[in-house]
């Protein structure tokens, strides 16, 4: 056998259950990510049974897993990882060993047992495995005399402490060398928080995700004024804006913004000379507008609970909603044009319980955020505990959430765990809400095919119909999606990944993507080789593993 070879274990025919092994020689391979298949992907292949959860690899020969960042499609399978026997270390950077031991704990709890003292020893077991590598630093994993293999994290800039992987083999006895390049997941450039990818000088062997290879994003620098046009045409329907997203990435960047649509609004910026008269009228006709007199987030009529509260602030909700007061809410008609949203006053919760520890943990690796987002900080913002934001734990609270909600015509903008709408709590406000259309629901990210999600996306605009726990939901809520909000690389970046090296790969694997998007980037990079007068490519790309 000619070393090194790579072993497809997911995401080779898929976007999801992201695995990887690097046979490295006859005695030793790493593993890159062992993540959960989702959607289509997590359907078995025609004339096999069982699931696709458990471990069908010998792990007699891994040395180290490495895990490229904590997206449940690149780690959700850890927990059968370490039931089927892998003794060895877990390798990643500083700040995803913060957030690895939350994502595996749920994993644990929905794979294995919520019994707590089951749950204590199996993180305890993690993070004794865990070995956090900073950025740019060399780690050796075997030094023996037929090969010398060290890991490098370098900076993906997908989600905070995401990073792709260079592994630098040595075999002395041949006096050959080879760098492969496992991608991982690639950010897009003006990402709140993180830092962009810069490429890595070289690699011979590429492994490049394609999630979006065969499309461009829209403009990113932009998004944030199109999340708020967006939600404020949603909002006139009076009704609730409801954000399905993943619990580690999108809600913190969410976050993020929204803090600065509020912070815009409550700080304009200086009126142009002689707009001032103009200004002050329009705010005394309108007494949506913010003032000195804006309401407190504590006064807001909605359900309060042991940890439901304003986020930053101790005061908790007292005003409880009655049956009664529900019922007259729900009675009211205004015939009058839809009053502009007040976006000071507008509750944003935030409903997942994992999700708020995940936006816990990203408060606390400040360190790790880029310059802008640190600078907001010291000037006194607060961009992940604003005054307008709620967060929700318990279930009860949660129901009743979705009951008032559901029941009145108060705007609000929800949060919810659940990024296709295959789990999580968002669920229950779509069941709620989706045959209702003065509600909203907003797509900010990829739907993989065969997901709630997905069929929302598709079908909603057509007024089709989505089944959730085996019923049938007619759509008549908005839907609507915005570009521009992937914490992927589209096209463009991922070539600009590839071109970007003094020393372009000869062999690139293309995985991590629909059929479609892995030929797109194919094709591309074979067309960019060609420019270049290279013709020593080899691109694999939509073969089965």
């Amino acid at each position: 056998m000619v070393y090194p070879e790579i072993q497809h274990h997911g995401a080779r025919d898929g976007v999801t259950g992201s695995c990887h092994q690097l046979v490295m020689n006859a005695s030793a391979s790493l593993l890159v990510d062992c993540g959960l298949f989702q959607g289509d992907d997590a359907s078995i292949p025609s004339g096999e049974s069982g699931s696709r959860l458990p471990i069908d690899f010998p792990l007699d020969t891994i040395k180290a897993l490495v895990v490229t960042h904590v997206h449940i499609d690149h780690v959700g399978r850890i927990p059968y990882l370490l039931a089927a026997g892998f003794e060895g270390p877990i390798l990643c950077s500083e700040a995803s060993a913060k957030l690895l031991p939350i994502v595996l704990e749920d994993a644990f709890k929905l794979s294995f047992s919520r019994d707590q003292q089951r749950v204590e020893r199996y993180i305890d077991m993690v993070e004794s495995r865990l070995v956090a590598l900073p950025y740019q630093r060399w780690f050796t994993v075997v030094d023996t005399e037929e090969l010398i293999a060290r890991v490098r994290l370098q900076r993906a800039g997908h989600i905070l402490g995401s990073a792709y992987a260079e592994v630098d083999l040595h075999y002395p006895q041949q006096k050959q060398s080879k760098r492969v390049v496992f991608s991982g997941d690639l950010g897009a450039p003006h990402a709140p928080f993180l830092m962009p990818p810069q490429p890595p000088e070289r690699a011979d062997i590429l492994v490049l995700e394609s999630t979006y290879g065969d499309r461009l994003h829209e403009d990113r620098q932009t998004r944030r004024q199109r999340l708020e046009a967006v939600i404020e045409h949603a909002l006139q329907d009076q009704g609730t804006v409801l954000i399905p997203a993943f619990s580690v990435g999108r809600t913190q960047e969410l976050l993020y913004e929204l803090e600065d649509i509020i912070h815009t609004k409550l700080n304009p910026p200086p009126a142009p000379v002689g707009a001032s008269s103009l200004a002050n009228t329009a705010s005394s006709e309108n007494p949506n507008l913010p003032s000195e007199e804006s309401v407190n987030p504590a006064q807001l009529p909605l359900p309060s609970g042991e940890r439901a509260g304003v986020r930053g602030s101790e005061t908790k909700l007292q005003n409880e909603i009655t049956p009664e007061s529900a019922r007259g809410r729900e009675t009211e008609t205004n015939p009058q044009p839809a009053p502009e949203t007040n976006w000071p006053q507008l509750p944003i919760i935030l409903d997942s319980p994992l999700a708020s520890r995940f936006t816990e943990a990203y408060r606390a690796l400040k360190p790790f955020w880029n310059q802008e987002a640190r600078e907001r900080v010291q000037a006194g913002r607060r961009p992940l505990a604003f005054e307008q934001l709620l967060t929700i734990d318990s279930h009860a609270d949660h129901q009743r959430i979705v009951d008032y909600l559901t029941q009145t015509a108060r705007p609000a903008i929800v949060i919810a765990g659940g990024g296709m709408c295959s789990g999580g709590r968002i669920v229950n406000y779509l069941k709620a809400m989706l045959g209702d259309k003065r509600h909203n629901v907003l797509f900010v990210g990829h739907q993989a095919k065969g997901t709630p999600g997905h069929a929302i996306q598709t079908y909603g605009p057509k007024g089709g119909y989505v089944d959730l726990d085996g019923k049938r939901i007619d759509i008549r809520a908005g839907v609507t999606s915005i570009g521009g909000y992937s914490a992927h690389a589209d096209q463009k970046g991922l070539v600009e990944f590839v071109t970007g090296m003094q020393r372009w790969p000869t062999e690139i694997r293309v995985v991590h993507g629909e059929e479609k998007a892995k030929q797109a980037l194919a094709a591309q990079l074979q067309s960019r080789y060609k420019e270049q007068g290279s013709l020593g490519l080899k691109v694999i790309a939509g073969a089965r593993e």
